[in-house]
Protein backbone atom coordinates (compact mmCIF):
# COMPACT_ATOMS: atom_id res chain seq x y z
CA UNK A 1 0.00 0.00 0.00
CA UNK A 2 1.48 3.36 -0.84
CA UNK A 3 -1.18 6.06 0.93
CA UNK A 4 -4.13 3.90 0.28
CA UNK A 5 -2.94 3.41 -3.32
CA UNK A 6 -2.46 -0.29 -4.11
CA UNK A 7 0.39 -1.31 -6.29
CA UNK A 8 -0.90 -3.88 -9.18
CA UNK A 9 2.81 -5.15 -9.35
CA UNK A 10 5.53 -5.25 -7.50
CA UNK A 11 8.28 -7.06 -9.65
CA UNK A 12 8.70 -5.41 -12.21
CA UNK A 13 12.36 -2.74 -12.20
CA UNK A 14 11.64 0.75 -11.96
CA UNK A 15 10.88 3.21 -14.69
CA UNK A 16 13.73 5.73 -15.13
CA UNK A 17 12.29 7.27 -18.06
CA UNK A 18 9.53 7.92 -20.34
CA UNK A 19 8.74 8.05 -24.08
CA UNK A 20 6.57 10.94 -25.50
CA UNK A 21 4.65 9.30 -27.88
CA UNK A 22 3.03 12.56 -28.83
CA UNK A 23 6.28 13.26 -31.20
CA UNK A 24 5.97 9.90 -32.86
CA UNK A 25 2.62 9.07 -33.68
CA UNK A 26 2.16 12.56 -35.74
CA UNK A 27 5.96 12.74 -36.81
CA UNK A 28 4.43 14.14 -40.39
CA UNK A 29 3.78 17.57 -37.96
CA UNK A 30 6.95 17.60 -36.54
CA UNK A 31 8.74 20.39 -38.43
CA UNK A 32 5.10 21.91 -38.41
CA UNK A 33 5.82 22.33 -34.58
CA UNK A 34 9.04 23.02 -34.92
CA UNK A 35 8.84 25.80 -36.60
CA UNK A 36 6.04 27.23 -34.81
CA UNK A 37 7.93 27.14 -31.76
CA UNK A 38 10.76 28.79 -33.41
CA UNK A 39 8.66 31.45 -34.47
CA UNK A 40 7.08 32.50 -31.20
CA UNK A 41 10.47 31.71 -29.09
CA UNK A 42 12.16 33.97 -31.78
CA UNK A 43 9.35 37.20 -31.79
CA UNK A 44 7.08 36.94 -28.91
CA UNK A 45 9.76 35.26 -25.81
CA UNK A 46 12.05 38.35 -26.65
CA UNK A 47 8.61 40.67 -26.89
CA UNK A 48 7.74 39.65 -23.39
CA UNK A 49 11.10 40.39 -22.37
CA UNK A 50 10.87 44.15 -24.05
CA UNK A 51 7.55 44.57 -22.43
CA UNK A 52 9.34 44.02 -18.96
CA UNK A 53 12.67 46.30 -19.71
CA UNK A 54 10.35 48.74 -20.90
CA UNK A 55 8.19 48.92 -17.70
CA UNK A 56 11.50 49.47 -15.59
CA UNK A 57 12.71 51.57 -17.69
CA UNK A 58 9.95 53.94 -18.10
CA UNK A 59 9.14 56.46 -15.06
CA UNK A 60 5.91 56.96 -16.79
CA UNK A 61 4.85 52.98 -16.61
CA UNK A 62 5.25 52.92 -12.46
CA UNK A 63 1.47 52.60 -11.49
CA UNK A 64 0.69 49.49 -10.10
CA UNK A 65 -1.27 48.00 -13.15
CA UNK A 66 2.02 48.27 -15.05
CA UNK A 67 4.15 46.01 -12.30
CA UNK A 68 1.54 43.45 -12.31
CA UNK A 69 1.45 43.08 -15.93
CA UNK A 70 5.57 43.32 -16.19
CA UNK A 71 5.13 40.45 -13.39
CA UNK A 72 2.90 38.26 -15.94
CA UNK A 73 5.34 38.65 -18.52
CA UNK A 74 8.29 37.53 -16.57
CA UNK A 75 6.25 34.42 -15.20
CA UNK A 76 5.36 33.72 -18.90
CA UNK A 77 9.34 34.08 -19.41
CA UNK A 78 10.01 31.31 -17.26
CA UNK A 79 7.04 29.12 -18.30
CA UNK A 80 8.55 29.06 -21.86
CA UNK A 81 11.53 27.84 -20.38
CA UNK A 82 9.82 24.39 -19.04
CA UNK A 83 8.73 22.65 -21.96
CA UNK A 84 9.82 24.65 -25.33
CA UNK A 85 13.87 23.49 -24.98
CA UNK A 86 13.49 20.25 -24.11
CA UNK A 87 10.92 19.54 -27.40
CA UNK A 88 12.98 21.82 -29.30
CA UNK A 89 15.75 19.28 -28.87
CA UNK A 90 13.75 16.08 -29.22
CA UNK A 91 12.76 17.40 -32.49
CA UNK A 92 15.96 18.35 -33.98
CA UNK A 93 17.69 14.98 -32.74
CA UNK A 94 15.01 12.64 -32.47
CA UNK A 95 15.03 11.57 -29.27
CA UNK A 96 11.32 10.93 -27.90
CA UNK A 97 12.08 9.93 -24.34
CA UNK A 98 12.62 12.63 -20.97
CA UNK A 99 14.30 11.15 -17.94
CA UNK A 100 11.86 10.55 -14.66
CA UNK A 101 13.61 13.72 -13.15
CA UNK A 102 13.38 15.54 -16.06
CA UNK A 103 9.61 14.51 -15.99
CA UNK A 104 9.12 15.54 -12.74
CA UNK A 105 10.67 18.81 -12.62
CA UNK A 106 8.67 19.78 -15.83
CA UNK A 107 5.63 18.92 -14.05
CA UNK A 108 6.81 20.42 -10.65
CA UNK A 109 7.68 24.24 -12.95
CA UNK A 110 4.19 23.57 -15.45
CA UNK A 111 2.23 24.01 -12.18
CA UNK A 112 4.03 26.43 -10.29
CA UNK A 113 3.97 28.59 -12.80
CA UNK A 114 0.30 27.72 -14.10
CA UNK A 115 -0.06 28.44 -10.00
CA UNK A 116 1.65 31.68 -9.62
CA UNK A 117 0.00 32.92 -13.11
CA UNK A 118 -3.56 32.48 -11.89
CA UNK A 119 -3.31 34.09 -8.43
CA UNK A 120 -1.67 36.72 -10.44
CA UNK A 121 -4.52 37.42 -12.24
CA UNK A 122 -6.45 37.68 -9.24
CA UNK A 123 -4.11 40.50 -7.66
CA UNK A 124 -4.62 42.20 -11.20
CA UNK A 125 -8.68 41.47 -10.81
CA UNK A 126 -8.41 43.74 -7.26
CA UNK A 127 -6.44 46.49 -8.94
CA UNK A 128 -8.93 47.18 -11.70
CA UNK A 129 -11.40 46.69 -9.18
CA UNK A 130 -10.10 49.24 -6.63
CA UNK A 131 -9.11 51.63 -9.24
CA UNK A 132 -12.92 51.99 -10.79
CA UNK A 133 -14.94 51.39 -7.81
CA UNK A 134 -13.10 53.30 -5.59
CA UNK A 135 -10.60 55.55 -7.49
CA UNK A 136 -10.20 58.27 -4.58
CA UNK A 137 -8.77 55.63 -2.22
CA UNK A 138 -6.91 53.87 -5.05
CA UNK A 139 -3.47 55.00 -4.45
CA UNK A 140 -3.88 55.10 -0.76
CA UNK A 141 -5.09 51.44 -0.60
CA UNK A 142 -3.10 49.64 -3.72
CA UNK A 143 0.68 51.35 -2.66
CA UNK A 144 3.60 49.48 -3.57
CA UNK A 145 4.10 47.22 -0.24
CA UNK A 146 0.59 45.81 -1.59
CA UNK A 147 1.70 45.37 -4.94
CA UNK A 148 5.04 43.11 -3.57
CA UNK A 149 3.11 41.41 -0.97
CA UNK A 150 0.59 40.16 -3.56
CA UNK A 151 3.10 39.31 -6.15
CA UNK A 152 5.15 37.64 -3.56
CA UNK A 153 1.60 35.19 -2.18
CA UNK A 154 1.39 35.22 -6.26
CA UNK A 155 4.35 33.01 -6.47
CA UNK A 156 3.71 31.09 -3.44
CA UNK A 157 0.61 30.08 -4.02
CA UNK A 158 1.86 28.51 -7.14
CA UNK A 159 4.72 26.53 -5.05
CA UNK A 160 2.36 25.60 -2.57
CA UNK A 161 -0.08 24.36 -5.56
CA UNK A 162 2.94 22.89 -7.51
CA UNK A 163 4.07 20.78 -4.95
CA UNK A 164 1.01 19.18 -3.90
CA UNK A 165 0.83 17.87 -7.58
CA UNK A 166 4.23 17.02 -7.17
CA UNK A 167 3.79 14.58 -4.26
CA UNK A 168 1.55 13.14 -5.35
CA UNK A 169 3.39 11.47 -8.46
CA UNK A 170 6.74 10.75 -6.37
CA UNK A 171 4.55 8.32 -4.20
CA UNK A 172 3.31 6.46 -6.89
CA UNK A 173 5.29 3.41 -7.83
CA UNK A 174 5.92 3.19 -12.13
CA UNK A 175 7.00 -0.31 -13.33
CA UNK A 176 6.03 0.30 -17.29
CA UNK A 177 4.43 1.12 -19.43
CA UNK A 178 6.85 4.20 -19.52
CA UNK A 179 5.10 5.90 -22.94
CA UNK A 180 3.08 9.52 -22.48
CA UNK A 181 0.83 10.01 -25.26
CA UNK A 182 2.25 13.93 -25.16
CA UNK A 183 4.92 16.07 -26.59
CA UNK A 184 5.82 16.97 -22.28
CA UNK A 185 5.11 15.67 -19.16
CA UNK A 186 2.00 16.72 -16.90
CA UNK A 187 0.28 14.95 -14.31
CA UNK A 188 -3.35 13.79 -16.45
CA UNK A 189 -0.76 11.40 -18.64
CA UNK A 190 1.91 10.32 -16.19
CA UNK A 191 -0.71 9.01 -13.41
CA UNK A 192 -2.43 6.49 -15.82
CA UNK A 193 1.36 4.71 -16.30
CA UNK A 194 1.43 4.45 -12.39
CA UNK A 195 1.35 0.76 -11.41
CA UNK A 196 -1.17 1.41 -9.09
CA UNK A 197 -4.97 1.58 -8.57
CA UNK A 198 -5.96 5.23 -9.81
CA UNK A 199 -9.10 6.00 -9.66
CA UNK A 200 -9.13 7.78 -6.47
CA UNK A 201 -5.51 9.71 -7.24
CA UNK A 202 -7.66 11.02 -10.81
CA UNK A 203 -10.65 12.36 -8.24
CA UNK A 204 -7.65 14.07 -6.27
CA UNK A 205 -6.05 15.58 -9.52
CA UNK A 206 -9.74 16.66 -10.76
CA UNK A 207 -10.53 18.83 -7.52
CA UNK A 208 -7.36 20.07 -6.97
CA UNK A 209 -6.21 21.26 -10.81
CA UNK A 210 -9.70 21.07 -11.77
CA UNK A 211 -12.03 22.66 -9.87
CA UNK A 212 -9.93 25.39 -8.96
CA UNK A 213 -8.97 26.51 -12.57
CA UNK A 214 -13.40 26.19 -13.11
CA UNK A 215 -13.84 28.46 -9.86
CA UNK A 216 -11.43 31.07 -10.85
CA UNK A 217 -12.38 31.08 -13.69
CA UNK A 218 -15.99 32.00 -13.07
CA UNK A 219 -15.10 34.61 -10.30
CA UNK A 220 -12.71 36.10 -12.45
CA UNK A 221 -15.21 36.70 -15.31
CA UNK A 222 -18.01 37.39 -13.07
CA UNK A 223 -15.68 39.98 -11.35
CA UNK A 224 -14.69 41.63 -15.07
CA UNK A 225 -18.39 41.79 -16.06
CA UNK A 226 -19.69 43.53 -13.08
CA UNK A 227 -16.64 46.04 -13.68
CA UNK A 228 -17.89 46.74 -17.75
CA UNK A 229 -21.70 46.79 -16.06
CA UNK A 230 -20.29 49.66 -13.61
CA UNK A 231 -18.18 51.29 -16.15
CA UNK A 232 -21.32 51.21 -18.63
CA UNK A 233 -23.94 53.01 -15.97
CA UNK A 234 -21.02 55.40 -14.58
CA UNK A 235 -19.95 58.81 -16.12
CA UNK A 236 -17.87 58.96 -19.19
CA UNK A 237 -14.75 59.85 -17.97
CA UNK A 238 -12.04 57.34 -18.59
CA UNK A 239 -14.20 55.12 -19.51
CA UNK A 240 -13.17 54.19 -22.78
CA UNK A 241 -9.75 52.90 -21.43
CA UNK A 242 -10.99 51.32 -18.52
CA UNK A 243 -13.24 49.14 -20.65
CA UNK A 244 -10.24 48.40 -22.56
CA UNK A 245 -8.44 46.89 -20.01
CA UNK A 246 -11.57 45.01 -18.53
CA UNK A 247 -11.70 43.33 -21.80
CA UNK A 248 -8.39 43.05 -22.19
CA UNK A 249 -8.29 40.84 -18.86
CA UNK A 250 -11.54 38.78 -19.78
CA UNK A 251 -9.67 37.91 -23.38
CA UNK A 252 -6.28 36.40 -21.42
CA UNK A 253 -8.76 34.45 -18.66
CA UNK A 254 -10.27 32.84 -21.77
CA UNK A 255 -7.21 32.29 -23.01
CA UNK A 256 -5.47 30.67 -19.77
CA UNK A 257 -8.15 29.13 -18.03
CA UNK A 258 -10.18 27.66 -21.19
CA UNK A 259 -7.48 24.55 -22.21
CA UNK A 260 -6.92 24.23 -18.41
CA UNK A 261 -10.28 23.27 -17.43
CA UNK A 262 -10.28 21.19 -20.73
CA UNK A 263 -7.23 19.52 -19.68
CA UNK A 264 -7.63 19.08 -15.99
CA UNK A 265 -11.57 18.55 -15.57
CA UNK A 266 -11.83 15.18 -17.79
CA UNK A 267 -9.02 12.98 -16.29
CA UNK A 268 -10.62 9.88 -16.19
CA UNK A 269 -10.57 9.41 -20.23
CA UNK A 270 -8.64 10.92 -23.47
CA UNK A 271 -10.18 12.77 -26.64
CA UNK A 272 -8.67 13.13 -29.60
CA UNK A 273 -7.89 17.34 -29.10
CA UNK A 274 -5.95 16.67 -25.67
CA UNK A 275 -2.27 16.27 -27.37
CA UNK A 276 -3.51 19.91 -29.65
CA UNK A 277 -5.26 21.58 -26.25
CA UNK A 278 -1.89 20.40 -24.51
CA UNK A 279 0.25 21.56 -26.71
CA UNK A 280 -1.29 25.27 -27.04
CA UNK A 281 -1.71 25.84 -23.58
CA UNK A 282 1.64 24.94 -22.50
CA UNK A 283 3.82 25.89 -25.18
CA UNK A 284 1.75 28.82 -26.99
CA UNK A 285 -0.40 30.65 -25.31
CA UNK A 286 1.35 31.68 -22.25
CA UNK A 287 3.94 33.58 -24.67
CA UNK A 288 0.54 35.74 -26.09
CA UNK A 289 -1.05 36.99 -22.73
CA UNK A 290 1.62 39.90 -22.20
CA UNK A 291 1.38 40.44 -26.10
CA UNK A 292 -2.17 41.08 -25.99
CA UNK A 293 -1.98 42.80 -23.33
CA UNK A 294 0.51 45.38 -25.22
CA UNK A 295 -1.26 45.31 -28.46
CA UNK A 296 -4.67 46.75 -26.75
CA UNK A 297 -2.21 49.36 -24.44
CA UNK A 298 -1.23 52.23 -25.97
CA UNK A 299 0.98 53.81 -23.68
CA UNK A 300 2.78 50.57 -23.72
CA UNK A 301 3.14 50.41 -27.11
CA UNK A 302 4.38 54.43 -27.51
CA UNK A 303 7.14 53.75 -24.18
CA UNK A 304 8.08 50.42 -26.69
CA UNK A 305 8.76 52.28 -29.97
CA UNK A 306 10.61 55.50 -27.58
CA UNK A 307 12.76 52.82 -25.54
CA UNK A 308 14.16 50.53 -29.23
CA UNK A 309 14.58 54.57 -30.68
CA UNK A 310 17.06 55.50 -27.81
CA UNK A 311 18.34 52.03 -28.33
CA UNK A 312 18.56 52.82 -31.67
CA UNK A 313 20.42 55.84 -31.59
CA UNK A 314 23.14 55.07 -29.06
CA UNK A 315 24.22 52.53 -31.46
Amino acid sequence: MISGIRMENETYSPVTEFVLQGLSQIWEFRILFCVLLLLFCIIVLPGNILIVVTILQNPSLKSPMFFFLANLALVDIFYSCVTHPKLLLNIFFGCMTISYLGCITQIFFIHFLGGAEMFLLFAMAIDRYVAICHPLHYAMVVTRVICWAMVVTSWFGGLIHSIIQVIFIILLPFCGPNELDNFFCDITQIIRLACANIYTLEFVMFFSSGVPSIVCFILLLISYLALLIKLRMGPSIGKSKASSICITHIIIIFIMFGPAIYIYCHPFQDYPLDKVVAFFHAMVFPLMNPVIYTLRNKEIQTAMRRLLMNIKTSR
